[in-house]
């Protein structure tokens, strides 16, 4: 039997891909003083040292005694969690030696973070001489960075240089892997590796920008367009600053691609140049629209956004109301909100950062701008509000 404990992401212990953790809020200073001692695994540490890491904010009296009794309960639930008959140093083993504290990590238990970095070690090594197998080697490392290191512990000092440690290696492995990815035109692949990273890193410049470069290769022009769009437009929001100047003149490079591959297609010109920089709301495919809301979802959990999904209904007999509608939210809606067809009588808006009771003004605006434009009745629209950061969507 062996542990593997993930802490790229959420912190768990599994034996056999099944969580051996027990969910309980008195457990939690307990499990936080593990993952303390896991971070500095097989270093010695002083008890001063962790009572000024994570007791510096206790009432206690006695800091070192509530550290002992930790401590004590830890050990117990380590030893619990051992097999019968077998030796405490082949799992886990906390240790006080000559003043120290040490946790030491045996032959059976395996770290998601030493995986990892082993893994990156590996690509590093093959790159040189196999591309194909530093692919794999890259591309198992990123697939076990799941997010943050322990974020379930957002606010620990502590863990800031651990935790920015792996972010970084993380970013420069994933470009190591977009880099060998691009020397074999794989640019699906990397579409694919940029999307899934973007939920994790939904910040970073310069996935957007291989995303970007991606499509552009594969033919996907207007989805270029459209995700340069959403960037700037999240980027200048979430950071409250401008993107770098080579992410905001990226549009010219967007251009001249489209201009090169069209040439002599004077109506695709003609096109590309129509749908460039669209006014108002953007509308997008289904599948696009999917991306945009799973991660707008991680991103408005991770700093409390108010941003909400909203379903238009229009239950009307006449066939060109949807067109009618369409044109309506472009007009109606704010530059950095996204709308899709769902199906025939249903459309699905994904408006960001909506101010307090601001659903019920957005409501009457686009019902009296819907009766007022097209030709549909009052009794044949229903909206319907959810906010985004709600577990259970239909998307």
């Amino acid at each position: 039997m062996k542990f593997y404990i993930s802490t790229l992401g959420e912190f768990d212990i599994k034996v056999d891909g099944q969580s051996i953790l027990r969910d309980s809020n008195r457990m939690y200073r307990i499990y936080k003083l593990f993952e303390y001692f896991l971070t500095f695994r097989n270093k010695k540490l002083l008890p001063e040292t962790i009572i000024d890491n994570l007791l510096s904010d206790s009432e206690s009296e006695d800091p070192k005694n509530m550290l002992r009794t930790q401590i004590f309960r830890l050990r117990k639930i380590i030893n619990a969690l051992i097999p019968k008959g077998e030796l405490p140093e082949k799992y886990m083993n906390l240790n006080f030696t000559n003043g120290y504290y040490c946790l030491e990590i045996g032959e059976n238990t395996i770290v998601d973070i030493d995986v990892f970095e082993n893994l990156i070690q590996k690509g590093d090594k093959e790159r040189e001489y196999d591309i194909e197998s530093a692919i794999e080697s890259y591309q198992n490392a990123i697939s076990l960075y799941k997010g943050l290191y322990l974020s379930d512990n957002a606010y620990e000092v502590w863990l800031v240089p651990t935790r920015n440690y792996y972010q970084r290696l993380f970013l420069k492995t994933l470009n190591k892997y977009i880099d060998l990815l691009k020397r074999n035109e794989e640019n699906e692949k990397i579409v694919n590796l940029c999307e899934k990273s973007l939920l994790i890193e939904p910040f970073e410049e310069s996935i957007h920008i291989e995303l970007i470069e991606a499509l552009l290769k594969i033919g996907q022009n207007k989805s270029a367009m459209q995700h340069y769009e959403y960037a700037l437009n999240m980027l200048e929001k979430e950071l409250d600053a401008k993107p770098s100047a080579k992410f905001i003149n990226y549009i010219n490079i967007i251009q001249n691609y489209t201009s090169r591959n069209n040439d002599l297609d004077i109506e695709a010109i003609n096109k590309s140049l129509e749908e460039e920089l669209p006014e108002g709301a953007m509308y997008c495919s289904l599948e696009y629209f999917k991306f945009l809301f799973n991660l707008q979802k991680r991103k408005s959990k991770r700093n409390n956004e108010y941003d909400y999904l909203l379903s238009i209904m229009i239950n009307s007999n006449n066939n060109k109301s949807i067109n009618d509608v369409f044109s309506v939210l472009k007009k109606s809606l704010r530059k950095g909100d996204v709308f899709t067809s769902w199906n025939d009588n249903q459309i699905l808006v994904m408006l960001h950062n909506v101010k307090e009771n601001g659903t019920e003004t957005i409501k009457e605006r686009l019902t009296d701008n819907l009766i007022n434009y097209t030709r549909i009745n009052r009794n044949e629209i229903r909206l319907i509000f959810q906010p985004v950061s709600m577990e259970n969507t239909i998307l």
